[in-house]
């Protein structure tokens, strides 16, 4: 049976190109221009992911408020932002109220893509017992790659789904410096350098809000980055 996953976008154009790239995948998409009509589909049955953009049609943060509502009916439906906005701003809003990743529509449809499957493949494994395999212990830093969850001094750090890659690819090796060109292969994405400082800006932000002498991820300037030990 195949995966059913619902599409909430207000462009036409974009909503349908979005919509035939996944049929092509095998996935079976409902589509929707505004949060009422999507609300009403949902409140019947729940898709199995849902690809939301913050402005629909007359609700400029339509999407945020779509997003707290699905929360609140399922805590392990995987929610994606796609959107045009790309302010810190709306990306920590968006993942606070409960969003899996935050996307911009600048993305490439292959890695779109790439993020839903990963997305799929935790839900997956949610359901399954955990692996010793699967998790990773680095002083204070605790990551489980089956359930996709961080955690710094016992504490969730709520992080996207690139973002988890980047951190379990640096903190796995100890002071190994990770280039762009190694990142972007553990994450599974393909971008510039300055969208990989971006990422680590966010995640430093992340890690710092739970800890604000955290400093573990250093920056080997022209090298790339590398995870130091906690000293604290």
């Amino acid at each position: 049976m195949s995966r059913r996953v619902a599409v909430i976008e207000d462009e036409y154009a974009l909503r349908e190109n979005y919509a035939d790239v996944l049929r092509k995948q095998g996935y079976t998409v409902q589509t929707f221009a505004n949060r009422k009509d999507a609300m009403a589909v949902f409140e019947q049955r729940l898709p199995d992911l849902a690809i939301i953009d913050i402005g629909l049609e007359d609700e400029v943060d339509g999407g945020f408020t779509l997003c707290r509502s699905l929360r609140s009916m399922s805590e392990a439906l995987p929610i994606i932002f796609l959107t045009a906005r790309d302010s810190d701003v709306d990306t920590v809003s968006g993942l606070r109220i409960g969003a899996d990743d935050y996307l911009t529509k600048d993305i490439s449809l292959p890695h779109l893509l790439a993020r839903i499957a990963a997305l799929f493949r935790r839900s997956d494994a949610m359901r399954e017992p955990v692996s010793n395999q699967a998790e990773l212990q680095q002083g204070n830093l605790t990551m489980d790659s089956q359930r996709m969850i961080a955690k710094w001094k016992d504490q969730n750090v709520d992080l996207t789904v690139t973002e988890f890659w980047m951190v379990h690819a640096l903190a796995k090796y100890i002071g190994h410096v990770k280039n762009r060109q190694q990142l972007m292969q553990e994450s599974q994405m393909v971008v510039d350098d300055s969208t990989i400082t971006s990422h680590i800006k966010r995640i430093r932000k992340k890690f710092m809000q739970i800890d604000t002498t955290f400093d573990c991820i250093e920056t080997v300037y022209g090298m790339g980055y590398r995870w130091n030990s906690s000293t604290n």
